[in-house]
């Protein structure tokens, strides 16, 4: 009877031994399949970059060659929100690739760029730019062009988020649906069809689409906050910081408890320099007529409430007077007019660091010599003007920690390498300082 126990024991043994050997050989398959699919992407990214950097000229041919259409196909492309677009220009950048590219303009604002309008979008480019020198400021519209894949997620993790999820709409990340990007810019000047820029976070390369000033009274709320109050100004003889404070709706105006330099006051903004001496005279009743009328307004203003409390108050959705029922309907005034945004985005989770040079960082980057200058024996910028610049922006990017969430939490290499305009930075992170330790030219 042994025998037969022995041999159903030998054949389970070599039965086990091949299951380990086809594991082993499937794992191998599977490490071998990965890397092919990551060799893949590479190559195809790589494709797609070489195919936007060196043929944008071929793009705009074929732009120009594709078939004329009817206004009617026009009209219903745009009514299905399907529409053409051509890069009016190339942005020329300090920031070379995306790694060390700071991720909103503010963090850098010594960085400098160029944007040179194509002369086939028009036929005399510096004709679109006329104007554009009276603002300061403009907004750049422009594509994410390296993404590589076009892939997006509904929830992404921002870096200074270190790591928690939030929905992409509610985040800047270039990896959404349509990758269009949004970037305020300094302007700098206009030479001809070209823009100077500063404060940019755009490497070069990046395809704009369009460019458009910036407008305090229209793009900033607290600005706007300003204009609720418009239809009472043009009744009201008094500024912003001459406005009296509101009375008691039940009180009186009191004049005679007005002091003398607030009277006068009064009557300087009730009359003009031509009739200084009949508001002397009439500046009293004046004054009790304007206050009066803020009296009616602000009384206008709590009827307006009022009745919409009842209103609210009758509505099953809002049972109560609740800031979520008040906030989409009732109007509001003064500082509740302002803007308000995530509490993470000026408290974030990951702090500034402090940025440090080594000794041998702080001479190799003074070796530099500004975009204008004429030395041709020493590494020369292309873009800033000078290591003063460069210093800043190197503070500016490295503070705000431009590192990957995974290159911050999980990597052991410390080591972190990005180009600033010509110079290639070397840096180590350490632990709430990041420090520069090498600061070489490209060209060398």
């Amino acid at each position: 009877m042994s025998p037969p126990v022995c041999g159903c024991a030998e054949q389970v043994r070599k039965l086990t031994q091949q299951a380990s050997v086809m594991r082993r050989e499937i794992k191998n398959l599977r490490q071998q399949m990965d890397g092919a699919i990551r060799a893949h992407k590479k190559q195809m990214s790589s494709l797609q970059s070489m195919l936007t950097d060196s043929k944008h000229e071929d793009r705009l041919q074929s732009v120009s060659r594709s078939p004329i259409q009817s206004p009617a196909e026009i009209n219903q492309l745009l009514e299905q929100g399907h529409i053409q677009t051509v890069p009016i220009g190339y942005i020329s950048s300090c920031f070379a690739v995306k790694n060390g590219t700071p991720r909103q303009p503010t963090i850098c604002s010594s960085s400098r760029a160029s944007l040179k309008i194509e002369p086939s979008v028009f036929n005399n480019p510096e004709h679109s730019l006329v104007g554009l020198e009276q603002y300061s400021h403009i907004w750049i519209i422009f594509l994410f062009h390296k993404n590589g894949q076009m892939s997006y997620k509904a929830k992404v993790k921002p870096p200074r988020l270190n790591g928690q999820r939030v929905g992409v709409y509610s985040t800047r990340s270039p990896h959404r649906p349509n990758a269009l990007g949004l970037t305020l810019a300094k302007l700098e000047g206009i030479t001809g069809d070209t823009l100077h820029l500063s404060g940019v976070d755009i490497i070069a390369g990046t395809p704009v689409l369009d460019i458009k000033p910036y407008i305090p009274d229209y793009d900033s709320p607290k600005t706007r906050r300003d204009d609720t109050n418009s239809e009472y100004r043009q009744t009201s003889p008094f500024t912003d910081s001459q406005m009296p404070q509101v009375m008691d709706l039940h009180e009186e105006p009191n004049i005679s408890g007005t002091s003398s330099e607030s009277s006068s006051e009064l009557r300087d903004c009730a009359a003009g320099p031509s009739d200084f001496s009949q508001s002397q005279r009439s500046g009293s009743s004046y004054v009790t007529d304007v206050l009066a009328e803020v009296k009616n307004y602000v009384k206008q203003q709590q009827l307006f409430t009022e009745s919409l409390e009842d209103k609210q108050s009758d509505s099953p959705e809002c049972t109560s007077l609740s800031t979520d029922c008040l906030s989409s309907s009732s109007l509001k005034f003064g500082c509740e007019d302002y803007s308000t945004i995530a509490a993470w985005v000026r408290a974030p989770p990951v702090s500034n660091l402090d940025v440090r040079f080594t000794a041998n960082a702080e001479k190799e980057l003074k070796e530099f010599v500004p975009c204008d200058s004429t030395d041709s024996t020493r590494p020369k910028f292309q873009f800033l003007k000078g290591p003063e610049e460069a210093v800043a922006a190197i503070k500016g990017i490295l503070s705000a920690d431009p590192r990957s969430v995974y290159r911050r939490t999980r990597c052991h290499d410390r080591l972190f390498f990005f180009t600033l305009d010509t110079a290639d930075i070397t840096c180590w992170f350490g632990d709430g300082f990041a420090e520069v330790v090498r600061v070489k030219s490209m060209q060398s």
